[in-house]
């Protein structure tokens, strides 16, 4: 090897080490398993041809609705490699567990108990439950006394499964505080029982890193969503959600920060609109890697 061939080597080898050091600096810095929430995806196919393109986005898992084809799915997580990171509860808003009616009372635990036999199935941790819904004829106290004492009697399922239920916070009246959160979960005095926390939906009333902070170990799965404070305040509430990654009003570093204060190291699902092409799955997953390396 000549001179000239040595200084091109090395000036090759240097440049190869800065793209590579640059690179890592962009990279996913956090033990955070990436997926998708299976009901955002709008992919035309089979839910082979969904889940090959989920894969080739970049994703590590899923989070499926329960209910459906145990085969049909678990054949379809086997074949791409996927893992189902959550099963959200297909019943818990038709029939929700605060309902005055004791027979959708009913409905909802059966449908909740069917989460878990299909969260085992796919080998997921956790399932996705929206607890009660407040409005003009259930009560703050009645929703929770009453959801309280439904959830009670699917926890030795849940504990026999080992498969955790995962309370979400969303718009539906109720446990609106992290305080409050962290209280409903210790209710039931059973690991089984943790918190699905997202992000985006605490945002129009309070700050999500506070939220990760008081909840601490009950944290059991993420929701990535953006949210925009100023679209909600000018063209209403739900509006909000209509904004892409990284341009709302989420503070993902200080979400980050307090993720590692508490040494979260779990599922992290985007609930996020973009994901109707190949394209959009690929964009939502390169911003999630942004968010993740705050």
């Amino acid at each position: 090897m000549n001179r000239r061939s040595f200084l091109h080597l090395s000036a090759s080898t240097a440049a190869a080490l800065a793209v590579t050091r640059l690179g890592a600096d962009t990279t996913q810095k956090r033990p955070l398993k990436k997926g998708i929430m299976w009901g955002t995806v709008g992919v035309k196919g089979s839910t082979l041809e969904k889940m090959q393109a989920i894969k080739a986005a970049g994703y590590d898992g899923v989070e499926m609705m329960g209910g459906g084809d145990q085969e049909e799915i678990a054949n379809a997580l086997a074949a791409t490699g996927l893992v189902c990171g959550s099963v959200c509860c297909h019943t818990h808003w038709a029939k929700p567990l605060s309902d005055p009616n004791p027979e959708v009372r009913k409905v909802g635990v059966e449908g909740l108990k069917q989460s878990l036999r299909d969260a085992k199935r796919y080998g997921a941790p956790s399932v996705l439950l929206v607890p009660a819904v407040v409005n003009a004829t259930v009560s703050y106290d009645d929703a929770w006394t009453r959801s309280v004492a439904e959830i009670k009697k699917v926890i030795p399922l849940a504990e026999e499964l080992g498969v955790k239920i995962s309370i979400e916070n969303v718009w539906n009246n109720f446990l609106l505080s992290p305080l409050e959160a962290a209280r409903y979960v210790d209710e039931f005095q059973s690991p089984a029982v943790k918190w699905h926390f997202d992000v985006g939906n605490v945002v129009v009333y309070g700050w999500p890193e506070q939220w990760v902070r008081v909840l601490g170990p009950r944290l059991q799965t993420l929701h990535i969503k953006e949210f925009s404070r100023t679209k909600a305040d000018k063209q209403g509430r739900w509006a909000g959600f209509d904004v892409e990654f990284l341009k709302g009003d989420n503070n993902w570093p200080a979400v980050m920060k307090a993720l590692d204060d508490t040494k979260f190291s779990g599922w992290a699902i985007a609930e996020q609109p973009g994901a109707d092409s190949p394209e959009g799955l690929q964009k939502l997953s390169r911003e999630m890697d942004e968010i993740f390396a705050k």
